[in-house]
């Protein structure tokens, strides 16, 4: 993803767009439909139509997946279009990158990346609105203000309507946004404040939104059988037992898109009910293929890791700094330890679908995506249509975490929707098909040494990685950074990495990398902290060093030790932290950690107790610093709740992916569990320590740090270091 918002001339802003960062379209025939009250208004740009009472539509570019980027990004426009939000309407945009630029849910970036462009598209459009209102009352713009979706001419006492001077604003050219002036922030009136989430009541009242809650007329549904060992590909298939069941209408073999185009591995069957295509499965005859690949397991996996582990060096080299042998041999002293985590699945509440309808060589479809652009190109690219081809229509979504980053279920129905010209198709996975055929993450082992000197500060660390690759490189979401803490402010460093094979299809799964990179280094990093006699929060102030910017590696973003620092001091002072917790005879603990994901640093401190082998969390302080604004605060507050309990369910409650003869063994809640109310905490207290920056996203960076806080927490209550997820008390 681009790191930087490009500028752009005011001719490049009429015809597409920002190259990098987010493109927006000032073209006004790209307008919205009619407005409620019927009449035809001309749109001001592809986002902003003021209709005929005043209101405001604002179109919401990106994908809404619960993180509510659906109200925060028509914040940022109605802030600078100068409207009160009670004026503001949103509607979802298509899919169009060619209008919108990225419309993308994933590694937190939607706000980094629009908070100017979307900032600019506000402003631009008031500016035009002006504009308009200087010509009808021949003055100079520069004496007239806005609030409240009017212009106002206050020496002359008068004012107008937006709505008024729509018409004409629309015919004027849209100003150059390198300098269209924008708000300073003391300024802000919806900036800052906490807005509910639009959809919040339409959901409460159960209306369609999602895309499980499609229904066009004629439509008719769409269940898969698919071969349960991945790679595996359709060798026979007898389906005359389910074409003779009433309502069946067809029996497709199509390709799930793992396979190489041409090869299938999976069954379409398409009944008038989901219902009757899904019963008719049991009646299916299908061979697989699988082509040796049952031979995959989990346990296989653990066992081939422990063997690269046991005294061998790693395949390759991933960062190597000064001299790791000399800087261990020559340490007071040495902490090794060995530290796992599993294959996970990403459990969305809403299954995977979609709705397609294929007319004439052109597709529509009604999709719950992640990054609808690639899953434009993947549908393209199977059915080799012009990617122009496709509408696709943004559907909300129940739950994403990253699996719907994968478009599989896109390629699936599109396959389905062109066997049936003319008839709309919705394909939709039960829950065994949601779990057994996911993109994982990765599972991974670690061996760590870190050496110490005689004043207990850091002078060598390594750490061999076994993780899952191909030809030397880690597969899908299997990477480590050469960045991971501390390797950049250590003297002596290596990390290395080996690779096995694996026929798991993988993916990213919500703080992907960090999720598992933060559990293994700040738990071993409070390991190295207890033999220096430290807590980890002084490890890490020791370690982090003076405020300063790391040197930038590849296109990792900056690290700034000061920020990690401050977040760390915060939450300290925020929980009351006292120094390194001493053993607790009656079972209680409390555990930090600190991490820095996705452009945000936040340091989190766990309370909990333990009864037996169960761990019970009594109260979550977490402190974040995501930038100088937190654009919905009501909303951020939320997003770092979730994540944190998400971060819970990893840990607490048993969730891990197992393979066995090459088939996925958990198929549903109740082996691989979500977590349920009586294991969330009482109080996940949250603040956020502002800092000098541009505000960066929220999806991802609360998630690491309670991990490995949770991990330090049962040590210092029982003694017991975990260092396998998901935790089991001995």
């Amino acid at each position: 993803m681009m790191d930087e918002i490009a500028s752009v001339s005011r001719r490049g802003f009429l015809t597409v767009s920002l190259v990098a960062g987010a493109a927006l379209t000032f073209d006004a025939r790209l307008a919205f439909a009619a407005d409620r009250s019927g009449q035809s208004q001309p749109a001001l740009n592809a986002f902003v139509r003021i209709n005929a009472d005043n209101s405001v539509t604002i179109g919401a570019k990106n994908p809404e997946i619960g993180q509510g980027i659906k109200t925060m990004l028509p914040m940022l426009i109605a802030e600078e279009l100068d409207v009160d939000w009670e004026q503001v309407r949103i509607e979802q945009t298509l899919a169009d990158a060619k209008v919108y630029g990225p419309q993308s849910a994933g590694g937190s970036r939607s706000t980094p990346v629009n908070w100017l462009p979307m900032r600019q598209v506000g402003a631009a459009a008031r500016q035009m609105l002006v504009s308009a209102a200087a010509r009808q009352w021949k003055v100079d713009p520069a004496v007239l203000t806005t609030s409240g979706g009017r212009v106002f001419d206050k020496a002359k006492g008068r004012s107008i309507s937006y709505s008024a001077l729509v018409h004409v604003a629309a015919t004027l050219p849209p100003p150059d946004l390198a300098s269209v002036p924008l708000k300073p922030d003391d300024a802000f009136r919806i900036i800052g404040t906490s807005r509910r989430g639009v959809d919040t009541p339409a959901i409460t009242r159960g209306e369609p939104l999602f895309g499980i809650d499609v229904d066009l007329p004629g439509m008719v549904h769409a269940a898969l059988e698919i071969c349960p060992v991945f790679q595996g590909t359709l060798a026979s298939l007898d389906d005359s037992a389910v074409r003779a069941i009433p309502g069946v209408i067809a029996v497709i073999p199509i390709n799930c898109g793992i396979l190489p185009k041409g090869k299938n591995d999976a069954v379409a069957i398409v009944a008038n009910s989901w219902w009757v295509a899904n019963m008719a499965r049991r009646k299916l005859k299908v061979t697989w293929d699988t082509a040796g690949n049952e031979a995959n397991s989990t346990a296989g996996y653990a066992t081939a890791a422990a063997a690269a582990l046991d005294g061998r060096k790693p395949q390759s080299d991933l960062v190597r700094a000064g001299d790791i042998d000399a800087g261990l041999a020559g340490a007071a002293k040495r902490v090794s330890a060995r530290y796992s985590y599993p294959f996970l699945a990403h459990a969305t509440l809403e299954p995977q679908n979609c709705t397609a309808l294929y007319t004439d060589g052109k597709l529509e479809m009604w999709a719950p995506a992640q990054a609808p652009a690639g899953g434009r190109k993947a549908v393209a690219d199977m059915l080799s249509l012009p990617p122009e081809a496709l509408t696709i229509h943004m559907m909300k979504i129940g739950g994403g975490f990253g699996r719907r980053l994968i478009s599989d279920y896109m390629v699936q129905v599109a396959q389905i929707a062109r066997a049936l010209p003319g008839r709309p198709v919705k394909m939709l996975f039960d829950r065994p098909d949601d779990t057994r055929h996911d993109y994982y993450r990765p599972a991974g082992w670690h061996e760590l040494t870190a050496g110490l000197d005689s004043n207990g500060a850091i002078v060598a660390i390594s750490d061999h990685f076994v993780t899952f690759g191909v030809d030397g490189k880690p597969i899908r979401a299997a990477e480590m950074e050469p960045t991971e803490f501390p390797s950049q402010v250590v003297p002596n460093v290596h990390y290395g990495t080996t690779f096995l094979e694996t026929n798991m299809p993988t993916g990213w799964l919500r703080a992907p990398t960090n999720n598992a990179m933060a559990f293994v280094f700040q738990s071993f990093l409070d390991e190295v902290a207890e033999a220096a006699g430290l807590d980890l929060p002084e490890m890490m102030r020791r370690t982090l060093g003076p405020a300063r910017q790391l040197p930038q590696i590849g296109r990792n973003p900056v690290f700034d030790t000061g920020r990690a620092r401050a977040v760390t001091d915060a939450v300290c002072d925020f929980a009351g932290w006292k120094g390194r917790p001493k053993a607790a005879p009656n079972g209680t603990g409390r555990g930090f950690g600190v991490y820095f994901s996705h452009s945000g640093y936040f340091a989190e401190v766990v309370d909990l107790h333990v009864e037996g082998k169960t761990i019970h969390i009594d109260k979550v302080w977490v402190i974040g610093d995501v930038g100088a604004h937190v654009i919905n605060p009501l909303n951020a507050e939320h997003q770092v709740q979730g994540a944190v309990i998400e971060g819970l369910a990893q840990s607490l409650i048993g969730q891990k992916i197992t393979l066995d003869g090459g088939k996925i063994v958990q198929q549903n809640f109740f082996d691989f569990p979500l977590l349920r109310m009586n294991v969330a905490p009482p109080e996940i207290a949250v603040r956020f320590l502002k800092s000098d920056n541009s505000p960066t996203g929220l999806g991802e960076p609360a998630l690491p740090p309670v991990i490995p806080a949770i991990a330090n927490a049962v040590y210092a209550a029982t003694g017991q270091r975990l260092r396998d997820l998901p935790f089991t008390l001995a």
